[in-house]
């Protein structure tokens, strides 16, 4: 028997955290014959109801299931003691009337404190994924205060935009979603990131021969892609949650798994200054790995159209980085 891999689920007791809970459980990530132990973290107000997760998780009896530890967020250490992989998925929304910079303020503390307990008490191996928004900003903070955790083990959530685009080129072609292959979101999770339909391919060929559509890449499917969140939000009058547990799993997927030839995953990543991106921002890029490494695709080449749309992404994130200097200790 292979020793557990232990994960760390904040917000578990969330909608995300509950999609992505069972499903840790269950063996699809890991594999069936390796053990998980899940280390579910949630503010105390709402401690009391991962009591019915934890009974629900026995219930499933699931064979690769380990162990669950139930722990408040007010002791951050425990929740992340030993473990292999952190899913941060638990932050502060935002609500009417709050600008950009004011969520990135509030959520700064968190994700501090999320940085100096991985930092202290993580297992050497540790990565981690940050969901909570604005996950890559937040992503920054957490990875400044933890400064012994290598930058290549920190991870932002940009594949529920990966995903998003896939399907909206499938279904404008016409085709099913395993035809639609390396779609790579440049920049940051939000309104400004950059769906890359140029790099697409469908059953092999460039997507924009396939559609043939300009102007609906360009406009329709890039806009559609950008405000799917809050598409979302208005039909069903709450935030993505399935979908965005669906991306998360996915994210550790595309990292522990070789990526398939042609293909991609996506996600935001530490900068080097790869493609003229500022060093040290977390930036979201297409990614592959050999199921050990990631690493950022070389050599993409940008149209003019696309260079604007990444220096819109570009600038966004250098004012987040900006707004929470104070936060990014060394």
């Amino acid at each position: 028997m292979k020793a557990p891999i232990r994960v760390a689920i904040t917000g578990a007791a969330g909608n995300i955290g509950y999609a992505l809970t069972f499903r840790l459980a269950s063996g699809e990530v890991f594999g069936p014959d390796q053990p998980v132990i899940l280390n579910l973290v949630e503010v105390p107000p709402v401690l009391k109801s991962l009591d019915g997760v934890e009974m629900e998780l026995h219930d499933c009896a699931f064979d690769t299931l380990a162990g669950v530890k139930k722990v408040g967020s007010d002791n951050l250490e425990e929740g992340f003691g030993d473990c292999n992989l952190v899913l941060c998925v638990g932050s502060i929304p935002r609500k009417e009337g709050m600008e950009r910079g004011d969520l990135i303020r509030i959520n700064g503390p968190i994700f501090t404190n999320t940085g100096k307990a991985i930092e202290k008490t993580a297992a050497k191996d540790v990565r981690i994924v940050v969901v909570g928004n604005p996950c890559n900003t937040n992503c920054l903070i957490a990875m400044h205060n933890a400064p012994s955790v290598p930058r290549d083990r920190w991870f932002a959530m940009t594949m529920l935009d990966e995903n998003r685009a896939v399907s909206q080129l499938a279904q404008k072609a016409g085709k099913p979603v395993t035809s639609v292959k390396h779609v790579g979101i440049w920049g940051n999770h939000s309104a400004t990131q950059f769906p890359d339909f140029y790099h697409a391919t469908i059953d092999g060929k460039p997507a924009p021969e396939v559609i043939k559509d300009d102007a609906w890449l360009q406009n329709t499917f890039v806009d559609t892609v950008q405000k799917r969140g809050a598409a979302v939000i208005k039909a069903r009058g709450a935030s993505s949650a399935a979908s965005a547990a669906n991306a998360v799993l996915d994210t550790v997927k595309g990292i522990i798994r070789p990526t398939a030839s042609g293909d991609c995953f996506s996600a935001a990543v530490y900068s080097n200054g790869e493609y003229g991106v500022d060093k040290g921002l977390i930036f979201g890029y297409p990614l592959t790995s050999d199921g050990k490494t990631v690493k950022i695709i070389p050599g993409l080449e940008h149209n003019e159209f696309a260079q604007s749309k990444i220096k819109v992404t570009l600038d966004e994130l250098k004012s987040e980085r900006d707004t929470i200097k104070d936060l990014l200790p060394g």
